[in-house]
């Protein structure tokens, strides 16, 4: 659920922290306050694209940021998966808008609008008279059906959309066997002296031609190398004016100042440290010197190893490691292409045997489907009759499609709201009030069984009053049972019904500025009065306090 909502240079607002609870959250306000705009920031958190124009006036950038409390999802490895911090319970989406373009961030991380929109997927889902409702796609109409029922068949269909991946993946390996089936003796030649060619070469280390050219280089170099390590090392340690016989003299007279003044012990201790290590790096530096030899078949031997490497890189990539991986494919390709004619035949009869077996298990399953739309059908249209909607016809159509990853069903949700009107698929319902209420009717369905957090209804009391109102109310609250729902409205019943309730104010001094609070005590009842009755009296206040003690 949406825990927190911080803004900053957001519009009208300055800087704002809403805290939401569990339950109903209520919005209200005065007509043109500005309700709408947190609405309107929790949906731009998740948006894809932003108008800079949401900046605040002489403002650099707005800030949107949400703290969402995660307790349905495990997200773990989709968070892993894309380099985020993954915190189990709480999740922070931030939106940065700028002059120059949108970022934004999950726990901190920069994030594509792709994982953005993934993530709207499991949280969010907003209700308005200018957006679609996930619930109108009918893309999104067998997925409800099938949750709702996974108690019955959900296993099943798990299972067959397993088998129908291993059933694609078959087809793909038939399909690359008959093309390779297909390819000429001449094309097959090469493919062999490819493999062969790369074969010969004997490659253990990806990095050998590396470790050749380094060697190359000393055996290139060796009589320069000699000569400069057989003079640094008689320059250090040699017979007559050496740095060591220096060095000697030097300790000597500092030694002997050493006995007048214990201050110069220190100094005297480490120039006798600094004449232990120039022996070791002369040492070093004879032995490097004896040692070095110039190994001219060594060194042809590694001008061919390279010229047969780089020959290679040439050919299959450019570097030793592409090489490598070049061999591992061209070595598939030829144990495909040597697949006989009796493999592709046994491929063809498994993948026909799995047909088989995959139609029989949609079959089963679409007969599932039928008889829990029967059953959701009445279940909906008889929420609709609840809702003041006595006239509407309700039915879930499932219509035969070809073999597919969730079966043979094409699933979507038909009404109509008006007796003289014949059934009509649900996105092309067109009444803001009957839209708001039939969403309202499917959601309270598929409370229990869909796993998305929050629900956002933006005025959803559009084109209701009276018994309605009283319904919708009603319907709401049970809703709130299982999601977090925040909502605007302009019905004190409704309003009425709020965990928390939060009041929006404009104020036009010198800058127009939205402010929003949360109403309790005495504060929410002079709200509802004021939302029942136009203004606050004594009539009012009586009638707001029943409907809050209700």
């Amino acid at each position: 659920m949406i825990k927190q909502l911080r803004i900053k240079d957001y519009i009208l607002i300055d800087e704002l922290t809403a805290n939401f609870d569990k339950g109903l959250n209520v919005i209200t306000g005065e007509t043109g306050a500005g309700k709408s705009i947190l609405i309107n920031a929790i949906d731009i958190a998740f948006a894809p694209r932003v108008s800079k124009e949401v900046i605040k006036h002489d403002k650099e950038k707005a800030t949107i940021e949400l703290v969402i409390e995660n307790y349905k999802h495990d997200l773990r490895e989709l968070f892993e998966q894309n380099g985020i911090d993954y915190f189990g319970s709480e999740i922070v989406l931030t939106k940065e808008i700028t002059q120059n373009g949108v970022r934004s961030r999950v726990n901190g991380t920069l994030v594509n609008q792709d994982f953005i929109k993934n993530l709207k997927n499991y949280f969010l889902d907003i209700h308005s008279q200018h957006q679609t409702y996930a619930f109108m796609q009918p893309k999104y109409h067998i997925t409800l059906l099938d949750n709702y029922a996974k108690e019955s068949y959900g296993k099943k269909l798990e299972e067959y959309k397993e088998k129908y991946k291993e059933y694609l993946d078959l087809q793909n390996d038939l399909e690359n066997l008959k093309n390779s089936a297909d390819m000429t003796e001449s094309q097959l030649d090469f493919l062999k002296f490819q493999i062969d060619e790369i074969e010969t070469a004997n490659i253990q280390d990806a990095n050998e031609d590396e470790t050749l050219n380094n060697e190359l280089e000393v055996l290139e170099n060796a009589e320069k190398l000699k000569e400069l390590t057989g003079s640094s090392y008689w320059a250090i340690n040699g017979d007559d004016g050496s740095i060591l016989e220096a060095l000697g003299k030097i300790k000597q007279n500092v030694s002997k100042a050493a006995s007048y003044d214990e201050k110069l012990s220190e100094i005297e201790q480490n120039l006798i440290d600094a004449i232990e290590s120039l022996h070791e790096v002369g040492s070093d530096l004879r032995n490097y010197s004896q040692n070095l030899e110039n190994d001219t078949e060594r060194l042809n031997e590694i001008q061919e190893r390279l010229f047969l490497l780089d020959k290679l890189k040439r050919k299959y990539g450019g570097t030793l490691e592409t090489v490598l991986e070049t061999y591992d494919k061209l070595s598939k390709e030829l144990s495909s292409i040597e697949f006989s004619t009796q493999n592709i035949d046994e491929l063809q009869q498994k993948i026909k045997c799995m047909h088989s077996e995959l139609e029989q298990s949609a079959k089963e399953i679409s007969e599932q489907r039928h008889n829990f739309a029967e059953v959701l059908s009445v279940l909906i249209q008889d929420k609709l009759t609840a809702l003041e909607l006595p006239k509407a016809k309700f039915k879930i159509s499932i219509e035969n499609k070809p073999l597919s990853s969730d079966g043979i069903d094409n699933v979507e949700f038909m009404i109509s709201t008006n007796v003289s009107e014949d059934l009509k698929p649900l996105a092309k319902v067109a009444s803001g009030g009957e839209i708001s209420r039939v969403m309202l009717a499917i959601k309270s369905i598929f409370a229990q069984s869909d796993d998305i957090n929050t629900v956002i209804f933006d005025e959803i009391d559009t084109g209701i009053s009276g018994k309605a109102s009283q319904s919708v109310a009603d319907e709401i609250l049970e809703l709130s049972k299982y999601h977090q729902i925040i909502l605007i409205t302009h019905q004190a019943i409704i309003a009425s019904k709020a965990n928390k309730h939060f009041y929006v104010r404009k104020s036009q001094e010198d800058e127009t500025k939205v402010e929003v609070y949360v109403l309790t005590g005495e504060n929410r009842i002079k709200a509802l009065a004021e939302l029942a009755g136009g203004e606050i009296n004594e009539q009012s206040i009586e009638f707001a306090r029943s409907l809050v003690q209700a």
